[in-house]
């Protein structure tokens, strides 16, 4: 049984994906770990360090199928070492022959450590996709919706016409930076680790060993990068690839947030799918709940939680430090499960949104003339100053009456100067900015 309710095999689907699972689970953990076992041996025996028989005999021996996983866990709480007693468990199923050459001149870091360039590697490979596929969505929304007006809101209030295209387009341009960090930091975040000890490599300084190439070996063996130093208390590599992905979930987020305002019934311009079987509410049949829209926003809220523990990592002390760098075996994975199920929601809900562009422009008409106030404050700043212009239709508007009858009972501007001014076009900026960016991001991605 599990004692998390994220891991409950019944509401797994909103914690993680069976990509995911498939990368971050216990025995894909445990098998990872046991594969960079076998890249050190396999790299020690082409420098001599180890017989190549014994390398290729702790390849065979080296499966989460083969190993008494019950035994592993007994060693490693009564030898109180995160490792050694994987070590034993491995080393209880080699040839005798093959025993010794097990884990030499390597630390639980150096395991752990390129575990991590592995998980970022390819969970940013996995979200990476994933973003893009969101991206490319919403600039079908940002193209289909390009002229479609839509209210545009500040402080949560109605302001001033926009497009629905506008507001798919921003979600698209930063959807695209997000690749873009991930593209640029990979080579940083994918390497791996063999520093022995306390960095600098000693139990592997012999004669006729090069130290630095042989990690260069291991981390080639893993389809890793070399680090060029040891980084065993330089954290910024785990805390930067955890801020990028709860940057991610705060745009998927921002995204949700949107379609959750925007689906209320007295708004009424968005949508998200639905099933014939979903039920909203077991008490009230009458409501449709944006749960994946709602679901994007908690799964922000635990990302940033998560990347902030990475990032409290980079205060790290020496040349090793527990504190910081155990407190990521729980931070790191939970980041990205956390993340790659919000960009795979995502894509489901993205699929499926329904636009309501007929309720979007009622909404625009039932305000009238007044979210034309900015259009007519830039005709009239010029006659009577913007500040000026600013008070009086402050003033006007207060009133409630009839905008351009009031200017002109006042003598400001007449009636069908106002209402020229109200009849003239708010989206055409708009309209040009959707289409420059959908053309820019296409280009990008083509």
């Amino acid at each position: 049984m599990v004692a998390r309710l994220t891991d409950s095999p019944v509401y797994a689907h909103l914690w993680t994906t069976p990509e995911l699972t498939a990368l971050l689970g216990e025995e894909a953990r445990w098998q990872a770990w046991l594969d960079i076992l076998v890249a050190l041996a396999r790299v020690q025996a082409r420098a001599g360090l180890v017989p190549a028989g014994a390398a290729e005999q702790i390849a065979a021996g080296a499966r989460v199928e083969r190993l008494d996983w019950d035994e592993v866990a007994t060693q490693t709480r009564a030898t109180s070492h995160s490792t050694l007693g994987l070590i034993r468990g491995l080393q209880a199923v080699l040839p005798e022959s093959a025993r010794e050459h097990v884990y030499v001149g390597a630390t639980v870091q150096d395991v752990t450590d390129t575990w991590f360039g592995t998980v970022m590697r390819d969970v940013g490979a996995l979200v990476r996709r994933d973003v893009r596929a969101v991206s490319d969505r919403v600039l079908a929304i940002a193209t289909t919706h390009r002229a479609t007006p839509i209210a545009g809101r500040t402080h949560g209030q109605p302001g001033a016409p926009v497009t629905f295209g506008l507001k798919a387009a921003s979600w698209a341009d930063e959807l695209d930076r997000h690749v873009a960090r991930l593209d640029e930091g990979r080579p940083r975040w994918a390497v791996g680790q063999l520093a022995g000890a306390v960095g600098a490599l000693a139990f592997h300084d012999d004669d006729g060993v090069d130290p630095l190439e042989l990690r260069a070996a291991f981390c080639a063996e893993l389809g890793l990068g070399d680090p060029g130093i040891s980084w065993t208390t330089s954290r910024d590599r785990v805390a930067e690839f955890g801020g990028v992905l709860a940057m991610i979930a705060g745009t998927l987020a921002r995204i949700g947030g949107e379609v959750y305002e925007l689906a209320r019934p007295e708004i009424g311009e968005l949508a998200e799918p639905t099933t014939p079987t979903a039920v909203g509410s077991i008490t009230m049949p009458h409501k449709r709940n944006p749960e994946v829209s709602e679901h994007l926003d908690t799964l922000a809220r635990l990302a940033r939680s998560s990347a902030g523990v990475l990032l409290e990592g980079v205060v790290a002390a020496h040349e090793r430090d527990g504190r910081a760098w155990k407190a990521e075996w729980a931070a790191l994975p939970e980041v990205c499960l956390l993340v790659g199920t919000a960009v795979s929601l995502a894509r489901t809900l993205l699929d499926g949104l329904e636009v309501h562009a007929d309720a979007m422009a009622a909404n625009l008409a039932r305000h009238g003339d007044r979210l034309g106030s900015e259009r007519v404050l830039a005709a009239l700043a010029p006659r009577l100053g913007k500040h000026a212009a600013q008070d009086l239709l402050q003033s006007v508007l207060a009133d409630g009456g009839d905008l351009a009858g009031e200017l002109a009972a006042r003598g400001i501007a007449s009636a069908d100067e106002v209402r020229g001014w109200l009849a003239r076009p708010a989206d055409r900026v708009a309209v040009a900015m959707v289409d420059a960016t959908v053309a820019r991001l296409r280009e990008a991605g083509s």
